[in-house]
């Protein structure tokens, strides 16, 4: 989770709007909830972060976090769904509860804050070699979201045909070989 909190900050401290956005809002923490997770997955840690007097982030670590000023929901029973929804820049279905001023900063954030990962990459790797990760990476991301939502749509069409609907769509009247 450090280095969860390192990658949110860094982000952050890429936009100055980001920071600004946030330093009112020191001390108050922010309890992020991933409902539904996969049981078949490891269980994830309290999700609690606190704004610091700079505008940044400080994971609340494991045990009692303090009292949460705002708390953002997040349905995670597809994670893959919101992490192609991330690469993609889409931003997943959220509830949020508590402090409106906060609320509506971190709404700000998640619609407008992005990591620029060719930034980063042109660093290490220099511009060209940058921009070519960052083209492969795209068509990779299309792929993922491609497939993701190929899955969801069998999914809802395989539980509509468990639950003795009739299954939507052209594929719906072909026969079964």
């Amino acid at each position: 989770m450090e280095r969860c909190t390192l990658l949110a900050n860094h982000v952050l401290t890429s936009e100055p709007a980001a920071v600004r956005r946030l330093q009112p809002h020191a001390g108050r923490c922010i309890q992020w909830i991933l409902c539904d997770w996969p049981g078949a997955l490891p269980p994830l840690p309290e999700l609690s972060f606190v704004v610091t007097p700079a505008g940044l982030l400080e994971w609340c670590g494991p045990g009692t976090p303090p009292p949460s000023d705002l708390k953002v929901s997040v349905d995670m029973s597809n994670p893959a769904r919101v992490f192609a929804q991330g690469l993609t820049g889409r931003r997943p279905q959220v509830d949020v509860s508590g402090d409106a001023g906060l609320a509506a900063d971190v709404s700000w954030l998640m619609d407008n804050l992005r990591w620029d990962v060719q930034d980063d990459l042109a660093r290490i790797v220099g511009q060209a070699g940058a921009a070519e990760l960052a083209r492969v990476g795209a068509a990779l991301a299309a792929g993922l979201r491609e497939a993701v939502d190929a899955v969801a749509s069998l999914a809802a069409r395989a539980r509509g045909e468990a639950d003795g609907l009739p299954a939507s769509g052209p594929r719906a009247e072909q026969p079964v070989r």
